[in-house]
């Protein structure tokens, strides 16, 4: 039997609507699934609409259950639009601690890391005291009692940080760093800390598998770098806010963000020595006594 686009209602949803197709050629939910080289149970989570529809998945099934290919378009463009519309507000723990195991949960499943900030050092290239100097004020606003923060609690969060940037050291991995110059003038922390955070980028840059790049401070910016954001294996997209963390997998917006990260990627230079040399000299001065003058940035 063949299905017309008059049998598909464009106010059902992606599921009721292969369920009712399939229903309709009497054909049970594991036929479908030998049919189309699927497990039963994924023909029934798409069917009760349970997780991320694959497009691909969706125009298999209904180009087998003799869907004629306005149908096809439209149920495939209805799960291509359910990957876009998966941006979520992520409910976060008070606890930095938590907070850095979990990223280091969704870092253990990337292959390529793109990260591109306009106002810290990104956290898998911070020393101890830069992250100390960061999570520090953090962890005081997030404590519902505007309680000033254990020194325990700080330690705890500061070590599962340095223990996230074990990942660097693994060569089957890649990872993309873009900075703004500014960052380098940022002051998170004291001056006489600032030497050792400089050498640890320097470090990062001679791995093979790191990519350095920085945007001077003189740069022409095409696109404003209204906020920091992560890219994962170009499939999905996180965000750092105050109180909460924003991501999205949604493939228009990922193809959105390498490409705002490509912008980025040809503003930046890999020949970071002398910004990076500049600023040192800048943080050294300050350490003699000497007046520095404005900041290199």
């Amino acid at each position: 039997m063949a299905i017309t686009s008059g049998a598909s209602d464009p106010e059902d949803s992606l599921g009721a609507t292969l369920a009712r197709m399939r229903r309709s050629m009497n054909l049970t939910g594991r036929q479908l699934a030998k049919r189309v080289g699927m497990s039963q149970p994924k023909i029934s989570r798409l069917e009760n609409g349970v997780g991320l529809p694959d497009p691909a998945d969706v125009a298999r099934i209904a180009r087998e259950l003799d869907a004629p290919d306005d149908v096809v378009v439209r149920l495939t463009e209805l799960a291509e639009q359910a990957h876009n519309q998966m941006t979520d507000w992520r409910p976060m723990s008070p606890s930095l601690a938590i907070r850095q195991r979990d990223v280091a949960d969704m870092e253990a499943e990337v292959r390529t890391l793109r990260v591109f900030q306009p106002t810290v050092i990104p956290g898998l290239l911070q020393t101890s005291d830069y992250i100390q100097a960061v999570l520090t004020p953090m962890q005081r606003l997030i404590l519902a009692d505007g309680a000033a923060p254990s020194a325990a609690a700080i330690l705890e969060a500061v070590s599962a940080r340095v223990t996230r940037q074990e990942i660097l050291a693994d060569p089957t991995r890649t990872f993309h760093f873009i900075i703004t110059e500014t960052v380098l003038s940022n002051r998170f922390l004291a001056p006489e800390y600032m030497p050792a955070q400089i050498q640890r980028l320097r470090d990062a840059a001679k791995q093979d598998n790191v990519t350095l790049g920085l945007i001077p401070a003189d740069a022409d910016i095409i696109v404003p770098p209204v906020h920091g954001f992560v890219l994962a294996d170009d499939v999905s997209v996180e965000i750092d806010l105050f109180n909460t963390a924003i991501s999205t997998q949604g493939r228009r917006d990922t193809a959105f963000y390498r490409q705002v990260f490509d912008e980025y990627e040809r503003e930046s230079t890999t020949d970071i020595e002398p910004i990076l040399e500049r600023h040192l000299e800048h943080y050294l001065d300050r350490l003699r006594g000497r007046h520095p003058g404005p900041d290199p940035a």
